[in-house]
């Protein structure tokens, strides 16, 4: 089963870390992936670029509304994502809890919705 694992965090924390730190984050990070693939877990994933590069888009009554940063205030914000293969939640919650910045963060957890086949119309 797929799960995704939305990595979030302060990122007011990551701004106070040295550039060492951030450095030897990232490396963790990758070799995270690297076990997670090997193992035939990871599917894919990316980091995402701070919440200030951000740019929310809406569609009320027809119009289109494009505003600056995220469209949620929230302390923490989503830095990434790691698609999962696990034979079930627990799995995917033990996978997620070895992602580096559940350290400092929070890894939320969630089923993929597998969307239904294109419907093709209806055959007379």
């Amino acid at each position: 089963m797929k799960y995704a694992a939305l990595v979030y965090y302060q990122q007011s924390i990551i701004d106070a870390m040295t550039e060492q730190e951030w450095h030897d984050l990232n490396q963790e990070c990758l070799a995270g992936v690297e076990r997670l693939t090997d193992k035939g877990h990871y599917l894919g994933g990316e980091a995402l670029q701070p919440v200030g590069t951000a740019t929310s888009v809406q569609v009320r009554n027809g119009e289109v509304l494009v505003s600056d940063g995220p469209f949620a205030e929230t302390k923490e914000q989503l830095a990434g994502f790691y698609l999962l293969d696990a034979r079930d939640l627990d799995e995917a919650l033990q996978l997620a809890s070895r992602i580096p910045p559940a350290r400092f963060g929070t890894i939320e957890v969630r089923p993929v919705r597998e969307l239904p086949p294109k419907d093709e119309g209806v055959q007379s």
